[in-house]
C-alpha cells in the first residue's frame, strides 16, 4: 500500500465517528425549513454542525493546510477550520411522508416537531449511509426513534452496517423494520435509489420526482460547500474509498452543473438546497432555495 492510501485508510478509520462520540457534541438549535416541489411539500430539517480543524486530515489529504486555507480564505471563510451542517429532508407526498437521512440524534426531532410533525407520522426512513451523522437518530433511548417507519437502505450498506461493531446495539434495534434495496430501485413511488460510490461500501442517493421537478440527495458525495467544490480532485478522509470517491465526486458534480437540477446536501449550510455552478474547471455553490411555502 502507497503512503498515500496508508494515510487515508488511517483517516478514513479515525473519523467513522460513533455514536457515542456524536451524542456528546453540544445540543443543536433546531431549525427548519418548508418548501414546495411539484406536489410535494418539502422540509429541510437542521440536526447538528461540528467544525473540524483545517490539519489536512480530512479536508485537502494530501495537500497541506496552507493550501486548504487558500481555498477557504478565497471564499471569505475561516482558515483554521471547515464548519459542516448536519441535516435531514423530508417528503410529504400521497400516503408518504418520508425521512431522507436521521442525523446524530440531536436537534432532529426538535426540528421536526417545529416543522409540524411527529416521528409516528413518519411511514418512511431512507438511509444514504450507514455512518453515525445519518443514522444516529434512528434510536432513542434503546427503542426506535420513528415507530412507524420501515427503514429503507441498500443490501450492500446494511451488509456494512452489521459489520460495523460500534453500531451493534442500533442495528439489533432497527434489524426487523430494514428492507434492503439494490441502487436504482425506486424505493417508494416518485423516489429512486441512486448509486453514488466511493464513501461506504452501499452508499446511494435519492432522486426525487413530483411532475416535471427533479431534485437529488447527493449524501455524502460532497461534504464542504467549499472545499469539495473548489478542490473535488482532492481526497477526502471521510471516503471508505478515496480513488472511487473522487471519481464519482467529478462525474456528479459535472453532471449537475450541467443539468441544473436542483439539490440536497446534508452537510452544506443549512438547508442545503440548491445548484451546483460551474466555475471554470470547478464548481461552486449556489444556495437559491426553491420557493417557500
Amino acid at each position: 500500500m502507497s503512503i498515500r492510501r496508508a494515510s487515508l485508510a488511517i483517516a478514513a478509520s479515525a473519523i467513522m465517528l460513533s455514536s457515542t462520540a456524536f451524542a456528546q457534541m453540544p445540543q443543536q438549535q433546531p431549525d427548519s425549513k418548508a418548501f414546495k416541489f411539484g406536489s410535494f411539500d418539502l422540509v429541510a430539517l437542521h440536526d447538528a454542525q461540528f467544525v473540524l480543524p483545517n490539519d489536512g486530515k480530512v479536508f485537502g489529504v494530501g495537500h497541506s493546510p496552507e493550501e486548504t486555507a487558500k481555498v477557504l480564505k478565497d471564499a471569505g471563510a475561516p482558515t483554521d477550520s471547515v464548519t459542516l451542517s448536519v441535516d435531514a429532508l423530508l417528503i410529504k407526498m400521497p400516503e408518504h411522508l418520508v425521512l431522507i437521512d436521521t442525523g446524530t440524534g440531536g436537534a432532529l426531532q426538535q426540528s421536526l416537531s417545529q416543522a409540524g410533525y411527529k416521528a409516528e407520522d413518519v411511514t418512511d426512513v431512507l438511509i444514504t449511509h450507514s455512518h453515525p451523522d445519518h443514522v444516529g437518530g434512528l434510536v432513542s433511548n434503546g427503542k426506535l426513534a420513528f415507530p412507524n417507519a420501515t427503514i429503507r437502505m441498500s443490501s450492500a450498506e446494511w451488509e456494512f452496517a452489521k459489520k460495523n461493531d460500534k453500531l451493534a446495539d442500533l442495528v439489533k434495534t432497527i434489524g426487523s423494520h430494514v428492507k434492503t434495496f439494490e441502487p436504482g430501485a425506486e424505493v417508494v413511488p416518485g423516489i429512486t435509489s441512486a448509486d453514488l460510490p466511493g464513501h461506504t461500501p452501499g452508499h446511494v442517493g435519492y432522486q426525487i420526482v413530483s411532475g416535471n421537478e427533479k431534485m437529488i440527495d447527493i449524501g455524502d458525495t460532497a461534504h464542504s460547500s467549499i472545499v469539495s467544490l473548489a478542490k473535488p480532485e482532492w481526497p477526502i478522509g471521510f471516503d471508505n474509498d478515496a480513488a472511487t470517491g473522487e471519481t464519482n465526486r467529478m462525474g456528479t458534480l459535472k453532471k449537475l452543473a450541467q443539468s441544473q437540477e436542483l439539490i440536497f446536501a446534508p452537510h452544506f449550510p443549512f438547508p442545503g438546497v440548491g445548484h451546483i455552478q460551474s466555475d471554470g474547471d470547478h464548481f461552486k455553490w449556489d444556495a437559491t432555495l426553491a420557493a417557500s411555502k
